[in-house]
């Protein structure tokens, strides 16, 4: 049967100053927000797909929750439709360094549009073998009302939109500086970091994020190539373009966690017990109880034996992935800059020095004036309210500040009249107090009404932003009566679920609410968008 479609909706007119693809793109883009309000809008349809089952749907999606394990989100979605369990699947923070939110990259690859398994950076291998799984559950089938994939036809592509406004289009900036933020005798090493944007088209507001390609630390490439016995001059041609071989492990191929795939390809290369073991760990188990620490190196250490060629290597190993950071700066305070709170990771394990790729790229690696590639994440549902002079609440404890010290500069560049709280927290305020200074600075000029400071190892007990939130709660509860919007930053298994605790039992000591009441008004707080969240 003949599928009729209504011919797409072009929203971006030819007379606007941009390229075929970028009108195309940008119909795409905004059909995609406005959806069912534009009819004939080229956005992934609601509802079902045509002649197929309901699609992934944020209003309908109880497995929607960053600190469910995914045993569970998948038990949830146990009867539902196969896009609804391949985006129970995803890791449900929606940050877009997919290029999607968690349901349209689910429905993406439901409808064949999209065919990258690999893409949901927070959910790593488990989002990806859970992805396999379903993918050989559901069969080879395209779904109904999608063209049979042919031996011969092309692969799908995500599409390409305007320079420097998504992942697959980035732009080059410039950095421009970096300055330690904590003070000596801090066990973390946080930077705040500045970008000059001239001539990248990135235009953000407060809120947004900045998606960063990394590249890995040269010292590690070269460990690898080493343990190849590969020459590091070689040229190889991958689907990522011709590179040498030491290039393509510095830019174009993760050095991070060992892939299944790597494990397989191990496995046709040794014998016996040790086969056994690599096919264990390309399955996901954990013979030895160390998979969780085996990055690309790691596994080529714990298998002596097995050295595979330079160019079937590189085809086992997963594509570097960007990195996206809550941007720390406003474009009213700072024109033309970007600037980036980053927590540089290390830690040992067996004697090896393990780094973060992006946060030691940024935090010790890239020279100044040194080029970077980036893109800009428009945020979708975090941001400073409408009406400048609606109150704001805050909560953003260790690098969680940074989409707030951003709010806090637009709010006194822009002079907006409404009072604001921020929670801070970390370890020990003597060396973690980031931006003190400035967040001083801001209580001074009465753009900063209220700073209520959590430190976690100062005293004998430990005390949270969330305990800050129970202490404060008569004057929380009347700012949440008179308005306020609540947002917080920061992580989203543990923190996130600690704060919305507290807001529930705020509501239920205060609002003289009983328990199911104060549940039922944190989710008012979130369908009215007063509640608004930036977790990772």
């Amino acid at each position: 049967m003949t599928q009729h479609v209504a011919p797409p909706l072009v929203l971006i007119p030819e007379s606007a100053p941009f390229t075929t693809d970028q009108r195309a793109w940008l119909s795409g883009y905004f059909a995609a927000l406005l959806g069912p309000a534009v009819e004939g809008a080229t956005a992934l349809p609601a509802g079902e797909a045509p002649g197929g089952p309901a699609l992934a749907d944020n209003g309908d999606a109880p497995w929607h929750d960053p600190s469910m394990p995914l045993d569970d989100r998948m038990a949830l979605a146990k009867e539902r439709s196969e896009p609804q369990k391949l985006m129970a699947a995803m890791a449900q923070q929606d940050c877009g360094q997919c290029g999607y939110n968690c349901a349209d990259y689910a429905n993406a690859l439901f409808l064949k549009t999209e065919e990258r398994l690999n893409l949901c950076q927070p959910g790593g291998k488990d989002t990806l073998r859970m992805l396999k799984k379903l993918e050989a559950e559901f069969g080879a089938a395209a779904p109904a009302g999608a063209a049979p994939a042919s031996d011969d036809a092309p692969k799908a592509e995500a599409p390409v939109g305007p320079y420097g406004l998504c992942r697959e289009n980035p732009a080059e900036a410039v950095f421009l500086s970096r300055r330690r933020l904590n003070a000596p005798g801090g066990e973390k090493e946080t930077w705040h970091v500045e970008i000059d944007l001239a001539g990248t088209g990135i235009d953000y507001v407060v809120g947004d994020s900045l998606g960063l390609f990394p590249a890995n630390a040269p010292a590690l490439a070269d460990a690898v190539i080493a343990e190849l016995g590969a020459r590091p001059e070689r040229i190889i041609a991958t689907k990522l373009g011709e590179k040498t071989l030491r290039d393509h492990l510095l830019t174009n191929y993760s050095l991070g966690g060992a892939p299944d795939g790597l494990f397989q390809l191990l496995s046709l290369l040794t014998s016996g017990a040790q086969r056994r073991k690599a096919q264990a760990l390309s399955a996901g188990e954990d013979p030895d109880g160390d998979a969780a620490y085996l990055d690309v190196l790691g596994a080529l250490h714990k298998f002596p034996g097995a050295r595979p060629d330079a160019e079937v290597f590189l085809e086992a190993l997963d594509e570097l992935q960007p990195r996206l950071y809550s941007i720390s700066s406003s474009p009213k305070a700072d024109p033309g800059r970007v600037s980036l709170t980053v927590d540089a990771v290390r830690y040992s394990h067996r004697s090896r020095l393990r780094l973060g790729v992006a946060s030691t790229h940024l935090g010790e690696r890239l020279a100044e004036t040194a080029k970077v590639k980036v893109y800009l994440q428009k945020a979708h549902g975090f941001g400073l309210p409408s009406t400048p002079e609606t109150p704001v609440i805050m909560v953003g404890p260790g690098t969680g500040i940074a989409p707030f010290r951003a709010f806090l500069r637009e709010r006194a560049a822009t002079a907006a009249p409404g009072r604001n709280w921020l929670f801070y927290g970390h370890q020990r305020q003597a060396s973690d107090f980031f931006y003190r200074d400035e967040l001083n600075g801001l209580k001074d000029q009465g753009v900063l009404t209220r700073l209520s400071l959590a430190w976690s190892r100062d005293g004998a007990e430990k005390t949270y932003v969330q305990d800050r939130m129970r202490e404060n709660g008569r004057e929380l509860w009347r700012w949440f009566e008179e308005g306020a919007h609540f947002y917080v930053c920061g992580d989203a298994k543990r923190m996130a679920k600690d704060v919305e605790r507290a807001i529930i039992d705020v509501a239920a000591t205060h609002g003289g609410k009983s328990p199911e009441e104060a549940v039922a008004y944190l989710a008012a707080l979130k369908k009215a968008n007063r509640y608004q969240a930036d977790v990772y």
